[in-house]
């Protein structure tokens, strides 16, 4: 869990905390768009509630430039690099990476929208818990340049950035307590983030 510094704490200390959170924030952010694993939504959001509680001035500006920046930076390495296997004989683990985390119907969807509203789909894709992949693997069929893609990305990251930082400020402006607002910020997180797996199981089952 990122902590960037309690609220009342001394300001040396929490200079030092912020000094080290932030850093700490942009890697994970950034290795977790590399690496789907990470939790980065709900990372923001948790950071978004200690922040919420801080009397330092601009802490949720500076927490919303690291989060976008970090998440441009991974989505863009990413992209790259799978762009290097799609031109690779071989492919590259990273390509494969993002084909196992694309099902062909999400794929197929996404190459639609994709059709119909250009790069104006990754904003959306962002914001939709596994939706970020697919729309990255159509992009990447359809042999879109680099550049293209990382103005298309920029909003999304904008966007993305911001939509977890509100959570986070909503969890803090509930509780008293930072570590309240966090616990009820992640919960809402991962809530977002199952829903969609959870309908649409329920949809096949109910076309079953």
């Amino acid at each position: 869990m990122i902590v960037l510094a309690a609220a009342g704490t001394p300001l040396p200390y929490a200079s030092t905390q912020q000094a080290i959170g932030y850093p700490t924030l942009f890697l994970l952010v950034l290795v977790g768009a590399l690496v789907p694993v990470v939790p980065t939504g709900a990372l923001v959001s948790s950071a978004a509630v200690v922040a919420f509680h801080q009397t330092a001035p601009f802490t949720l500006l500076l927490l919303f430039v690291v989060a976008s920046v970090a998440a441009f930076l991974g989505d863009i390495a990413l992209y790259w690099l799978g762009r290097r296997g799609m031109d690779s004989k071989n492919g590259s683990r990273w390509l494969e990476a993002i084909r196992r985390r694309a099902p062909e119907d999400r794929l197929a969807q996404a190459r639609a929208k994709l059709d119909d509203h250009g790069v104006a789909v990754l904003v959306l894709s962002r914001l939709m818990p596994a939706g970020r992949l697919p729309v990255m693997l159509a992009c990447l069929l359809s042999r879109m340049p680099l550049r293209r893609f990382a103005r298309g990305n920029l909003p999304a990251c904008l966007a993305w950035a911001l939509t977890y930082q509100l959570i986070g400020i909503l969890g803090g402006s509930l509780f008293e307590e930072p570590w309240q607002g966090v616990l009820a910020a992640v919960v809402l997180t991962l809530l977002i983030s199952a829903a969609p797996g959870v309908w649409r199981r329920w949809l096949r089952r109910e076309g079953g």
